[in-house]
């Protein structure tokens, strides 16, 4: 079914969000998607409206602001772990693996590595020179793009260019990817779907998800007890 050295799925929901959204929302729709999504994986593009930091669930929120210490950003803390992005200069993206697909079922280092297989294809097939890094390369920084970890992607520089945080529960798996130095984003969504898939579906959520949703990000996301989780 799959090739031995580049998984692929055979079918897969995408979602191209077409609302610039803030980070607690985004988080939230993330959250509620992994709930709901049952079937098929699905993988969602999406921007945000404000100049935004994310920080994985372990991060403490300090490290976060000292590391971006401008005051215009908003922060907002993730469901994933992972390290601190700057999404004012990245391509993001979510992919949500259900509990009955067959890559749920491999171990969290085996699911980062597929996935990124397929980041890593498709940017060197739109211009962008990278490879899958064997082991931890970077400096122990939880500023995410100063530090590539095992199955990160990095240019020939050794420069990280792309990331994840994931999230597993019983529901599944939740991957939340950043990627930077793309050169042409339109292309590079294209060629990362077709690479990650055989047989796409376009996929638009119903409107009481995003309202869950709205109210998800106000209760969480956005709560001072949430962010301040680890201060």
């Amino acid at each position: 079914m799959y090739h031995p050295h580049h998984l692929t799925l055979e079918k897969l929901l995408l979602w191209h969000d077409p609302s610039p959204r803030s980070g607690s929302e985004n988080m939230a729709i993330d959250q509620l998607l992994l709930r709901t999504i049952i079937n098929l994986p699905l993988l969602r593009f999406y921007t945000w409206n404000k100049p935004s930091i994310t920080f994985g669930y372990f991060e403490s929120r300090t490290a976060a602001h000292s590391a971006f210490p401008d005051k215009e950003l908003h922060f907002t803390r993730r469901w994933t772990g992972g390290g601190i992005v700057d999404h004012r200069i990245d391509i993001t993206y979510s992919l949500i693996i259900p509990h009955s697909h067959p890559w749920a079922k491999l171990p969290g280092a085996e699911s980062y590595r597929i996935i990124h297989q397929s980041v890593a294809l498709a940017l060197n097939q739109t211009g962008t020179l990278c490879t899958l890094t064997p082991h931890n390369t970077g400096d122990g920084s939880p500023t995410c793009f100063t530090n590539p970890v095992t199955h990160d992607i990095v240019a020939p520089s050794g420069k990280k260019l792309a990331g994840a945080g994931q999230k597993r529960t019983r529901h599944g798996i939740l991957h939340q990817g950043s990627v930077i130095g793309i050169q042409n984003t339109t292309q590079w969504q294209q060629a990362f779907t077709k690479s990650i898939a055989r047989s796409i579906t376009p996929w638009t959520p119903e409107a009481a998800l995003l309202e869950q949703a709205a109210k998800l990000a106000t209760s969480r996301y956005a709560s001072t007890e949430w962010t301040n989780k680890r201060p």
